[in-house]
């Protein structure tokens, strides 16, 4: 039996075009018409997905050509999608824009290919009239495997602006004009310097707004037709996916792993969860800004990215934290950070105005905050040694985007935390070191976001080494 998803892309003719707004909108709009509502976000973004989590009720998935590769967006976009009434993927910058320049390489437009999904093309048309028909003209002709089911024109005048890009459309034979949204016509999202704020219940997603975005779409988007557009677009040629045993409680564990979350930590891909799960592993939340220990029976740590330099102080106050996760440290048991987790693993944390933040202290130096962006994009590196995730010559994908920066180690230091990755950065030549390794105590910290869900073979290699960590604990207090 192939599956009959009913889908639709939501792309931008170019970055800051109103994509994530209007998707958000309109998701929000089809679950209060009763619709099931799965969502999806293209690129390597952490922030976007959970605010289509908070409008659809369910948990969004990333979907990256580049990171990913075509089978694994297909199955995960399947498994996930199957029970909707309605898939809605939200865009990355623009349609065609991607790790490459020459190809669609990491793009929406990819993303659309493999998926046979409609597009619907947000177009700012502030200042635009007849000009519009040439723009989407463009689009529409660029690749003919993909297919744009209709236009949003964003930043409209006015109804007569409205009827003139109609008229324009429709008169070149032009895909329809499915929602002309005025400027102000859609809430505002609150935004820093990594993009969108998260999606917070109490603070700035509560249900009011969502219905906001709800009133915006009904009164802007002709959501009658987008569904049309959606139903059209064929088979996936794919058969139904199996039960997976991540979907549901397992009778018997294999590992615990103990994820920090909160408003401190929370960049995360939810498809890793659901892979590890599925393998035999729990998950259990904690929180390092709230939480004086780790949850118990912990076999491993895994500290990802958000936003540590926001909560500083309140990361360095809680010292039984600290010492829960510096105990867990130095028994052996494996610690994974990234991102936003290095910075909590370093020795302190100092704010682009000076003030510094006695941290961990696990990785012997110091990071601080810049005034800009330190780095950003695609990343692929290579293992120059048996670490957490693989072997030695292993490849992995991910990406980076941060503004702060870890001190130079000392020489000492770099003896026991050696770079454990060769880096290649797209579109740059050679490799540079990333990514520091402390091999007896089995902790990793790396700036990388890595994309793991996708590589059986370094998760299956993730949970062995916790269930022999695990072992060699047990041996070492006598049990």
């Amino acid at each position: 039996m192939m599956p009959e998803i009913p889908r639709i892309l939501v792309a931008g003719a170019h970055s800051g075009s109103g994509k994530t707004t209007l998707t958000l909108a309109l998701v929000s709009a089809l679950r209060r018409r009763g619709f099931k509502v799965q969502t999806f976000k293209v690129g390597p973004d952490f922030l976007d997905p959970t605010w289509l989590t908070a409008a659809s009720g369910r948990p969004c998935y990333n979907l990256d050509g580049w990171m990913c590769g075509r089978e694994y967006v297909r199955g995960l976009f399947t498994r996930m999608a199957w029970d909707a009434d309605i898939a809605v993927i939200e865009g990355v910058m623009g349609l065609f824009d991607g790790a490459e320049a020459s190809g669609l390489s990491g793009s929406s437009a990819e993303i659309a290919r493999w998926l046979s999904a409609p597009i619907l093309l947000v177009v700012d048309a502030g200042g635009m009239a007849r000009s519009i028909a040439p723009v989407v003209f463009g689009f529409s002709g660029f690749d003919k495997d993909i297919h744009i089911g209709g236009v949003i024109a964003n930043q409209c005048g006015s109804e007569t602006h409205q009827n003139i890009l109609e008229e324009a459309l429709h008169s070149a034979g032009l895909p329809p004009l499915a929602g002309a949204v005025p400027r102000g016509g859609v809430p505002e999202l609150p935004s820093r310097h990594l993009g969108l704020v998260t999606a917070d219940a109490a603070r700035n997603c509560s249900p009011s707004i969502l219905d906001a975005f709800a009133n915006a779409a009904e009164k802007h988007l002709d959501l009658d037709g987008i569904m049309a557009i959606a139903r059209e677009a064929p088979s996936l040629r794919m058969p139904k996916p199996p039960v997976r045993s991540g979907t549901s409680p397992l009778e018997k564990r294999s590992v615990r792993l103990a994820v920090a979350l909160d408003e401190a930590f929370h960049f995360y891909y939810q498809d890793l969860f659901n892979e590890l799960h599925a393998r035999g592993c729990e998950i259990s939340y904690f929180s390092p800004l709230r939480d004086e220990i780790l949850p118990p029976e912990t076999d491993a740590v895994y500290l990802g990215g958000g936003y540590p330099e926001a909560f500083a102080e309140t990361l360095s106050s809680n010292e039984g934290m600290r010492r829960s996760l510096q105990k867990f440290s130095h028994s052996g048991g494996p610690v994974y950070a990234e991102c936003g987790g290095l910075i909590y693993l370093s020795r302190a944390f100092t704010t682009p105005s000076g003030e510094r933040y006695p941290f961990l202290g696990i990785l012997p130096g110091e990071t601080r905050m810049l005034e800009g962006l330190k780095r950003l994009g695609y990343v692929e590196v290579t293992l120059r040694a048996r670490t957490l995730w693989g072997d030695a010559g292993d490849r992995l994908r991910g990406h980076e985007f941060h503004y702060s920066e870890l001190g130079l180690l000392e020489k000492a230091a770099r003896r026991e935390w050696p770079a454990i990755y060769d880096m290649n950065v797209r579109r740059h030549e050679g490799t540079s070191p990333e990514g520091f390794f402390h091999s007896a105590r089995r902790i990793l910290a790396s700036y990388i976001h890595l994309h793991l869900a996708g590589n059986p073979k370094a998760m299956d290699h993730f949970l062995d080494i916790c269930i022999r960590a695990r072992a060699e604990r047990g041996q070492r207090q006598g049990f």
